[in-house]
């Protein structure tokens, strides 16, 4: 069989824990995603309009979601306090507490009993996969701060130790160092 063929066959298999019929625990699974990814963003993708991007859905869809989630007490929205128009989305504690219950933690718990090699090679063949679909496609996806190509990174040397501080090229913006592991809808990798 062709081995390339059988991964996305499998890939496809592993998508029906994403995407289902009806809810899980009372959310729908484009609920599900949402309140996963507002857990994992940064600060420039928590909006409704990178939301709506991520999930892969309209803008309208995306406020139903935030609607949802919000009248459940899972996430809140504030006022910018840089743009008033703009509004910034974040996951409440009680939101934090019910991702325990997150159908993909199956997913998560079958990853996590490889070895970290394993783990790795298969983030990455992931990674590779989203690349090389991205290219052919002329798209871009969602990922981590530091892979993307707008991170800037400056080492600075402080009474004798070297210490790291990061900016977006792209928001024009400090990045904390913790902020560098989150997702980020703006995301472009580096091209070789």
């Amino acid at each position: 069989m062709n081995l390339a063929r059988e991964s996305i066959e499998l890939v496809e298999q592993v998508a029906r824990i994403l995407w289902f019929e009806g809810t899980k625990h009372g959310l729908r699974d484009r609920e599900w995603m949402a309140l996963r990814f507002l857990s994992r963003a940064n600060r420039f993708s928590r909006t409704p309009s990178a939301l709506a991007s991520y999930v892969g859905t309209t803008r309208g869809t995306a406020s139903f979601i935030i609607g949802e989630l919000e009248r459940l007490g899972y996430i809140e929205r504030k006022r910018s306090a840089k743009d008033k128009r703009s509004v910034m989305l974040s996951v409440t504690q009680q939101g934090k507490k019910f991702l325990a219950r997150d159908p993909v933690n199956v997913l998560v718990d079958a990853i996590a009993v490889l070895d970290d090699e394993a783990k790795v090679r298969l983030r990455d063949a992931l990674r590779h996969v989203l690349d090389q679909s991205d290219a052919a496609e002329q798209r871009h996806h969602t990922d981590v701060c530091k892979r993307c190509i707008f991170l800037r990174e400056d080492r600075i040397i402080a009474d004798g130790k070297t210490a790291a501080e990061f900016s977006c090229r792209l928001f024009r913006a400090p990045i904390a160092e913790p902020e560098v592991e989150l997702l980020c809808t703006s995301f472009e990798h580096h091209r070789l």
